[in-house]
């Protein structure tokens, strides 16, 4: 069976846009785990976004890129009517609101680890019996029990985050306010990079989307996608895998999305070149 090197392209991008969907389960379980000891009575509805900001920003963006993915490689011309137009629109309105209400979420998340406090805990194993938990990263945190107390740490002092039995070292705290940064950095970046993206689309389809234009647009997204690059990197010398590949495949997807945008370019040129004078 002879497989063309462009479905094979097609199959691979695809299965990327896939694992980024799974991986809206992947922070859904991450984070419901982490708000079993956040929020002992159960997530108001208040709090949701700070409870699973992870899992609500990846959801819009998986619907985002299928947005960008149709408007730039699915969808012809002859396609676009009323109602196409207005719902492509609409969800992505709705898509941006909730990538905006999760970087607000990672904003109170980094609120909530920085108002951590000395804890009356100067010996974990002494705080077996009291429910206690161990942070050991931005949404991870293990019951202290009598097996396992010894091995967090050896210090002799600790902080308590704010409102939860648990309760981390000082160079853990740190650790965690770093990522808890990133997070906020990161969200951040990628509001400017699908911003910068959103404007080449409409020049693309105004025909605008040459010269200078074209040249500002990758230089900002050069700086862009170089620093999701080292929170990418970041991630994975801090040993959190699940963040360091979400960052890595969506670098991919926005690679595939931009890959479009050029194929797009191409065939608007040849159809100029091809209308007769």
């Amino acid at each position: 069976m002879n497989i063309s090197s462009n479905r094979l392209y097609q199959l691979f991008k695809y299965t990327v846009y896939a694992l980024l969907a799974f991986n809206v389960f992947v922070f859904f379980r991450e984070e419901w785990l982490a708000a079993n000891v956040q929020f002992v009575g159960g997530v108001p509805l208040a709090d949701m976004i700070e409870a699973y900001a992870a899992t609500i920003d990846t959801a819009a963006w998986v619907v985002l890129l299928l947005m960008f993915e149709l408007e730039t490689y699915v969808l012809e011309d002859h396609h676009y009517n009323p109602a196409v137009t207005w719902t492509l629109q609409g969800v992505r309105i709705l898509c941006y609101t909730f990538i905006v209400y999760a970087f607000y979420g990672y904003v109170v998340n980094l609120a909530f680890i920085n108002q951590a406090v000395p804890a009356a805990i100067d010996n974990l194993c002494n705080a077996v019996s009291g429910g206690w938990s161990y942070a050991i990263d931005l949404d991870e945190y293990t019951l202290i029990t009598a097996a396992n107390c010894g091995s967090f740490s050896s210090a002799n002092a600790f902080m308590q985050l704010p409102g939860i039995l648990a309760v981390v070292d000082a160079s853990g705290l740190t650790d965690i306010r770093y990522l808890a940064w990133v997070d906020v950095i990161n969200s951040a970046v990628w509001l400017l990079v699908v911003l910068v993206l959103e404007i080449d689309v409409r020049l693309q389809e105004r025909g605008y989307f040459e010269g200078w234009a074209l040249r500002a647009s990758n230089v900002v997204k050069f700086f862009l996608y170089g620093a999701l690059l080292l929170a990418a990197v970041y991630w994975g010398f801090k040993g959190d895998f699940v963040d360091f590949w979400d960052a890595f495949l969506w670098l991919v997807a926005f690679v595939f999305i931009e890959l479009n945008v050029v194929e797009w370019r191409a065939e608007v040129k040849q159809a100029a070149v091809a209308e007769p004078a």
